[in-house]
């Protein structure tokens, strides 16, 4: 694996972390807290099965039941890692879906980043540095980027999707005069992503 193929990775990790923020900061009510809640939540989405529910947080089934009966309360590290990342991915689906609609439709997205972009030849004013932006991406940038995600698109896509967005809305403003310039979006800190 490259340093670049690293630097994707990295970045798409970003970008997924990004979203789940964003949904995290859209539910109406919390989520379950404790690990028999939580597994009592995964198990009715798992239609009632423990079997799957114990191969989805990577446990056995005996481990689900004690669980959900109560006798264990104090999940290891990695355990309680998977039932906090999988109750938060099925937490309240009608709300998430309603903000990305939002989002693709009419709101768009705003994302915030800290990350290397180089737009013109190092000398200039324009020459690639590490820049934090905040933009209002529109709405059809919001649709290609969460279509993206949601269909499970490969890091380069996804990233390219994101870069597009960034590019258009910040340094091409919309296309003003500016619609041909190559922007370069890479090794990202961070990125937070609002709906």
């Amino acid at each position: 694996m490259t340093d670049d193929d690293v630097k994707r990775a990295r970045t798409h990790a970003r970008i997924l972390e990004g979203f789940a923020r964003a949904e995290r900061a859209l539910f109406t009510r919390p989520a379950p807290k404790s690990a028999r809640a939580q597994m009592k939540f995964l198990r009715t989405r798992e239609k009632g099965s423990t079997k799957s529910l114990a191969a989805r947080l990577g446990v056995s089934r005996k481990t689900v039941q004690r669980y959900l009966s109560g006798a264990s309360t104090k999940p290891n590290k990695r355990l309680q890692a998977a039932l906090v990342e999988e109750t938060e991915s099925e937490w309240q689906p009608q709300v998430r879906a309603q903000a990305r609609q939002h989002a693709a439709s009419s709101g768009g997205l705003v994302i915030s980043c800290r990350a290397y972009f180089g737009l013109g030849p190092e000398g200039t004013s324009d020459a690639g540095r590490v820049r934090d932006i905040t933009v209002a991406v529109s709405p059809s940038h919001a649709a290609a980027i969460i279509a993206a995600q949601e269909e499970g698109a490969t890091q380069d896509d996804l990233h390219d999707a994101v870069a597009e967005a960034i590019a258009d809305a910040y340094f091409r403003q919309g296309g003003g005069g500016r619609a041909d310039l190559e922007v370069k979006f890479a090794d990202v800190e961070w990125l937070n992503i609002t709906f």
